[in-house]
């Protein structure tokens, strides 16, 4: 029996200490506890297709392993539909999954999210292969994914792990660490208390640009001291062609008008 099925299951009689009706009762406590601008149950009904889109989804599991797998896919796209998230009912959501403004999330059929997981807009729990196996990711207990996050394949997104707004994932995030960029990177450890501000992560583009700025600065001083070439004069003459590209297209679309 492979991994993916062994904690699924594990899950799955984790889940049994609850009745089901108790787990719903408990998703409509989570937006409580992760969205400061919630201000009164009414706009639960409203507001908050995250929390609909993971209460479908519970009906449309159920189904789903009682049989009923033609039922559940039309809950799940009546859901989609509604919700604008894609759950495939076959995936296995945990306790206190709370998905926040919700548009835009996909979560494959083989994909595992444990007990309380926060998942923003945009994120994509999905696969690289078209393998009947264990294909999407496992996301760990107390994640948080932020918006715009590709986490794709069967890796497993460690416990109070954190992965940055628009990062790709591609390998594993070991427990308690903070994983950002395209591809993901892991760029801090141990952080079991600390919340997720998306305004304190480092921006590796930039690190990435200022290395390559400095890194073709050397180039240029070691091109001048060993050719005695000035390589500023090469490179003014280049600007002033592509400015002379640029007014010749303006040129030409004014022209064409």
């Amino acid at each position: 029996m492979n991994d993916g099925k062994i904690e699924e299951q594990e899950l799955e009689k984790e889940q049994e200490k609850i009745s089901f009706w108790a787990q719903i009762k408990e998703d409509f406590c989570v937006p409580r506890n992760n969205d400061p601008a919630l201000d009164n149950n009414l706009e639960l009904f409203f507001n908050y297709p995250g929390v609909w889109a993971i209460i479908n989804h519970r009906i449309a599991n159920k189904l789903y392993y009682k049989g009923w797998k033609k039922l559940s896919r039309v809950i799940n796209g009546i859901s989609s539909f509604l919700t604008k998230t894609d759950i495939h009912p076959a995936c296995t959501i945990g306790r206190r999954v709370f998905i926040d403004h919700a548009i835009g999330v996909v979560i494959g059929a083989t994909a595992i999210v444990e007990d309380d997981v926060l998942i923003y807009q945009g994120v994509t729990l999905g696969g690289v292969s078209l393998d009947k196996g264990k294909r999407h990711p496992t996301v760990k207990s107390n994640t948080v994914i932020g918006s715009g996050a590709k986490v794709l394949g069967n890796i497993t997104i460690g416990r109070n792990s954190k992965v940055g707004a628009n990062s790709v994932v591609v390998c594993d995030v070991p427990d308690n660490s903070t994983a950002v960029g395209v591809p993901a990177k892991i760029i801090r450890r141990d952080n079991k208390n600390c919340k997720m501000a998306h305004g304190d992560l480092p921006d590796i583009n930039k690190e990435m640009f200022k290395y390559l700025l400095e890194r073709i600065h050397v180039v240029e001083v070691a091109l001048k001291e060993e050719d005695g070439i000035d390589v500023s004069v090469k490179d003014k003459k280049l600007e002033e062609e592509y400015n002379n590209f640029i007014e010749a297209m303006n040129s030409i679309k004014k022209t064409d008008s």
